[in-house]
């Protein structure tokens, strides 16, 4: 998959952005450079951190938007420099690549929004330790492969199977949940979606819903019943 490619469908592309009132903001930026004819993304691994989420994810270089940013895409700018010492501010802007709601249990009210760069020179990585443990460029056609197409298990949610992508050390360096997300609506601006998602997150959720019901059901059955019994007594 050749940069110019990439770079006419991006240019292209008009995404659908969210707007709503009193929500934070933060930013990714989908860093691109080409080798040899490939086109390559950044990722990063986050750092190991008791409390933390993201603890350990695979993820875009990003944050939450900070005063002193003028926009989305200049915080997803400055997050690239301080997590791993990419400076942006040379690249080529590709654009918007698309706007997505946190998780409501870990991120209330928060917009994220991915923006699209290419990198034309070579800058070595200094990771900022605290934030991000390992940093590596990957071909953006191997993630299509079939090999790397796997179903991801969070520990917490042992019955709960998420669509990731390997990228690295089986088990370790998978990309899943708001990232895979962002791959996903990246790719389809190219034209070459990703297979359609098999996870069973809504089928969990939907027992789970389902199990809640019949005891919701089954309370109230026993609490007719004792009823019945009082008046008959």
């Amino acid at each position: 998959m050749e940069i110019d490619f990439v770079k006419e469908k991006l240019g292209l592309h008009e995404p659908q952005r969210k707007k709503e009132l009193g929500v934070s903001q933060a930013a990714v930026a989908v860093v691109l450079r080409e080798r040899l004819g490939t086109t390559e993304v950044l990722l990063i691994e986050r750092a190991l951190r008791d409390g933390d989420p993201w603890s350990g994810h695979m993820a875009f270089p990003g944050g939450r938007i900070e005063p002193g940013d003028s926009s989305t895409r200049s915080a997803a700018s400055r997050e690239t420099l301080e997590e791993v010492g990419v400076a942006l501010a040379e690249a080529e802007y590709l654009g918007r690549v698309a706007d997505r709601v946190g998780n409501p249990r870990i991120q209330s009210r928060l917009i994220i929004s991915a923006h699209a760069f290419h990198l034309q020179d070579e800058q070595p990585f200094v990771l900022e330790e605290s934030e991000v443990q390992s940093a590596f460029w990957f071909p953006l056609a191997e993630m299509h492969s079939a090999e790397r197409l796997i179903d991801y298990e969070v520990p917490q949610m042992p019955k709960v199977r998420f669509p990731g992508i390997l990228v690295g050390e089986p088990g370790r360096h998978i990309v899943w949940g708001l990232t895979y997300g962002f791959l996903e609506d990246f790719f389809v601006a190219l034209d070459k979606p990703l297979p359609p998602r098999k996870d069973n997150w809504a089928e969990v959720r939907g027992n789970a819903k389902a199990r809640s019901d019949a005891e919701v059901r089954g309370i109230a059955n026993v609490r007719a019943e004792t009823e019945a019994q009082d008046e008959r007594e």
